[in-house]
């Protein structure tokens, strides 16, 4: 099991999506924790080395916990993605290994990773996803 924490910021029925360079799929900012590193603290250092923002810690809430089949991974090695939802300061920006953000729809289902196929479903399904 890959564990990772994500962000998901939604705009006008879009959500913030990211690609790393050399990669062709997009996929939620974040990523994995450090040792002793809370949720928190992983999405907020995820996101300032990815899009160089600070996530607004107070902000911080629970999205929901999604799991697939891992990209790139040999059958059977799962990814559990726990999002979150927060306010940020700051102007985004790609930084370090992300190559291209994007403002993805569910049109767009189809260039994400398989866990963000299953978060695309549940916000389309909430209407927040257009």
């Amino acid at each position: 099991m890959i564990d990772k924490i994500a962000w998901l910021h939604l705009v006008d029925g879009r959500i913030l999506s990211t690609r790393s360079r050399g990669k062709e799929v997009y996929y939620l900012p974040g990523g994995k924790r450090d040792p002793g590193e809370t949720d928190a603290e992983t999405l907020v250092r995820e996101i300032r080395e990815e899009l160089t923002v600070a996530i607004t810690e107070p902000t911080i809430a629970p999205a929901g916990v999604f799991e697939a089949q891992a990209d790139g991974k040999a059958s059977g090695v799962l990814v559990r993605m726990t999002c979150f939802t927060a306010e940020y300061t700051g102007t985004l920006a790609a930084s370090s290994e992300i190559e291209e953000i994007a403002w993805l729809g569910y049109a767009d289902r189809e260039r994400v990773s398989a866990v963000d196929k299953i978060i695309f479903d549940h916000l389309r399904e909430a209407g927040q996803l257009k």
